[in-house]
């Protein structure tokens, strides 16, 4: 009920946007685009998506080698539309990404390693991506007034964010799962579904470690490469601010992009950060001195490559099996380890 709350507040406020700056406005300057620039707003995206997924790839265990990309390459996607569509703080397609790589014969426990593993490495990469691009914007708007107050704000967030990530590289080293089991039977917590598989979660602890053991030159490449991806997205803000009419400089478009990515990061319990996500584009560009309607424009045009991959992705996922499959093989899973 929280959700479709959370989910009819944010479509409302996104068409008092709309409704507040004009839709005639807004349709003429994205009229702007034409086929071409929609073309080409799709290119940095495909960069992305493609760099994000030899990201996750390289962080794979032995059992993926002979796994082609492609097939890497839709089994994120089709994690992703999960993640984009559900409040569950990004993370709810990465257990479907570890057991559709269960159908290419990889162990659960090393696809389960695997998607940590880069979701840790991918918010490292976002981190420092979101830091860059506060220390632009600190150059760019400067610290006066009360875009200097928020890039401040945003400043101290994402302080507590990389202390966050830190800790959570630290508890890794140290077991996460495991030590997530104790932590609950020393509150006197019983979960069955986590008592029953107290092996397998072992197992799991004991793979993320001989990776962050063994592979830390693969660790640190597959930040690099998700932080290739984030530039990526810099490219397609670039890219959006042009055909609206600019003028679009390289060094805005990475901290704008970069305080996007914080925003929808900060608003991930509302499903897919609509309205929050739209408006806060809206602010931060005209904090950078674009007008009302140049950054709704902005976030809608950014709304519509999000529609196209989210196609791309559920079309992965029923390529996969679909999702009424994956949940009764899901389930029958469950009862061969119950039995």
């Amino acid at each position: 009920m929280l959700k479709l709350l959370l989910l009819v507040i944010g479509l409302l406020t996104l068409i008092l946007l709309v409704w507040h700056i004009g839709p005639d406005r807004i349709y003429e300057a994205a009229s702007q685009l034409g086929p071409i620039g929609l073309l080409l707003l799709l290119i940095p995206s495909t960069i992305m998506y493609t760099v994000d997924a030899y990201g996750w790839k390289v962080t794979l265990g032995p059992s993926a080698k002979n796994i082609p990309f492609w097939r890497v390459l839709a089994i994120r996607t089709a994690g992703e539309v999960v993640n984009m569509t559900t409040p569950t703080a990004y993370v709810g397609g990465e257990p479907l990404k570890a057991y559709l790589l269960t159908k290419h014969h990889v162990p659960m426990v090393e696809g389960l390693a695997s998607v940590v593993i880069a979701k840790t490495t991918m918010t490292i990469a976002e981190v420092v991506f979101i830091l860059m691009g506060i220390a632009l914007a600190f150059w760019r708007v400067g610290a006066d007034g009360s875009s200097g107050q928020n890039i401040a704000a945003a400043l101290v967030s994402v302080g507590v964010l990389v202390l966050v990530t830190a800790a959570l590289v630290f508890v890794q080293q140290q077991g996460l799962f495991t030590w997530l089991l104790k932590f609950a039977r020393k509150i006197g917590l019983k979960i069955h579904y986590l008592e029953a598989r107290e092996q397998k979660l072992r197992s799991l602890d004991r793979t993320i470690l001989d990776f962050y053991r063994d592979n830390r030159l693969t660790f640190c490449s597959s930040i690099g490469l998700f932080f290739v991806g984030w530039l990526a997205e810099a490219l397609e803000v670039y890219i959006i601010i042009y055909f609206l009419g600019g003028p679009a400089m390289a060094l805005s478009a990475i901290s704008i992009s970069a305080l996007s990515v914080f925003i929808k990061s900060g608003t991930f319990f509302i499903p897919g950060s609509l309205g929050a996500q739209d408006g806060g584009n809206m602010l931060v560009l005209k904090a950078f001195g674009y007008s009302d309607v140049t950054g709704l424009t902005f976030a809608l045009i950014r709304r519509f490559r999000e529609l196209i991959w989210i196609g791309l992705g559920l079309l992965c996922l029923a390529l996969a099996g679909g999702r009424a499959s994956i949940i009764r093989e899901s389930r029958a899973e469950d009862l061969g380890d119950r039995t």
